[in-house]
């Protein structure tokens, strides 16, 4: 009687030899091994139709060409150099190498390297009276001397008390990000006895912004990049009385408010205490809403109520109460900004001190982009559209008129 041998013990039977140019699929392709007869160019195993393509492939011809992209001759009578190449794949020495991910999230970064190559633009002007503090101000929102005396006044010359436009501009880069920002100072503003009409010079340097912007535009040979000299915010400062608004400020915002992104700040707030500060701004909101002025970020411009919900806490902290300094002293241990006083130091980053702070991340880190693009959207397509029913459209203008105007 033969021994019976166990089912775990018995030898398996051979299995012929695979041919040369078939081997086992890869650890990352999601296909099965292929029969011998796509090597050689004849008809293979499985029908294309009954080869499995990964989920998210755009056409089956292209899957399978990457699948087969080892020394593959043709697959389903197409070559499969064409197959392969639309997939993403690159052959060399025989051997298949993705490129990396692909999906349509990409375009973020590729419009991120094309923002960084053409940088940034970013026009901002203060108004106020002479003494507010407004030089030092933007010199600590940027950390940098970008004030009108970086750029030739002396600390000893005497400012004009006539209205003026003074613009300059500097080229601020961090983090391999390139900005060119502009400070449009306008020395002089309500210094005289009679203010009468003070804001003309100003609105029509607005104005003059706005018409060489649209002569770029309508011109029939047009830059790649038309240079934007557009005021994208206007820092307004209010002196610190402690009581109300003057009817300057009233009138200035009333007249501006359609033309430009106001921000409303309280001016050298350490001037007064903190209840002092307090109601002060609780009656400028007040007498700004019963002016029907609207500062910036308007509630009609909110796109969802996220937007709604993130604006209407920067609108209920405005006026934003604000001190400026460039001026380093040491507190704890630490070097901050801030000013000395006899009762001890300002620290102007300091939320428990100033609002500062606050105007620092609204300006800078998240509204930023939403002013240039209210700027362009809304007050720039304003006065496009006013300009254009005003004289049944602009003519093109020749090269050498663009280059006066730009003088």
């Amino acid at each position: 009687m033969s021994d019976v041998i166990p089912p775990e013990v018995r030898p398996k039977p051979a299995v012929p030899a695979k041919p040369p140019n078939v081997g086992a699929p890869s650890p990352s392709s999601p296909f099965p091994p292929q029969g011998p007869g796509i090597g050689g160019g004849g008809a293979s195993a499985l029908p294309p139709s009954a080869i499995p393509v990964p989920i998210g492939s755009h056409v089956t011809s292209h899957a399978v060409g990457h699948n087969v992209g080892h020394g593959v001759g043709h697959v389903g009578g197409l070559p499969a150099a064409h197959n392969g190449g639309h997939a993403g794949s690159h052959r060399s020495g025989g051997g298949s190498t993705l490129l990396g991910y692909i999906g349509i999230d990409t375009i973020i970064e590729q419009m991120r390297k094309k923002t960084m190559k053409a940088g940034f633009d970013f026009n901002v002007m203060v108004v106020g009276n002479s003494g507010l503090g407004k030089s030092t101000l933007v010199n600590t929102l940027f950390k940098s001397q970008v004030s009108r005396r970086s750029a030739g006044w002396a600390r000893d010359e005497k400012i004009p008390k006539t209205v003026e436009i003074k613009a300059v501009s500097h080229v601020l880069e961090e983090g391999g990000v390139k900005m060119k920002l502009t400070v449009i100072d306008t020395p002089g503003f309500g210094d005289q006895i009679n203010n009468d009409n003070c804001w003309e010079p100003i609105f029509k340097y607005i104005n003059e912004q706005y018409e060489k912007f649209l002569k770029e535009e309508v011109n029939i040979t047009r830059k790649k990049r038309i240079p934007d000299t557009r005021v994208h915010c206007c820092i307004y400062f209010i002196t610190p009385t402690g009581h109300s608004l003057r009817p300057l400020d009233i009138e200035f915002m009333k007249r501006l408010s359609h033309s430009v992104n106001i921000i409303p700040v309280i001016a050298k707030s350490d001037t007064m205490t903190i209840e002092e500060r307090l109601e002060f701004k609780q009656r400028v909101r007040k007498e700004l809403e019963k002016g029907g002025i609207e500062f910036y970020p308007q509630k009609e411009f909110d796109e969802d109520m996220e937007d709604k919900s993130d604006n209407d806490k920067i609108r209920e902290a405005m006026p934003f109460a604000v001190v400026g300094s460039d001026k380093e002293y040491q507190v704890n241990g630490k070097r901050v900004l801030g000013r000395k006083t006899a009762w001890g130091i300002v620290e102007v980053e300091n939320p428990n001190h100033c609002e500062f702070a606050l105007l620092r991340d609204f300006l800078i880190r998240s509204h930023l982009q939403d002013l240039k693009e209210v700027t362009h959207n809304i007050h720039y397509e304003t006065y496009r559209a006013k300009r254009l029913n005003e004289n049944g459209g602009l003519h093109p203008i020749s090269s050498n008129d663009t280059q006066e105007s730009n003088l």
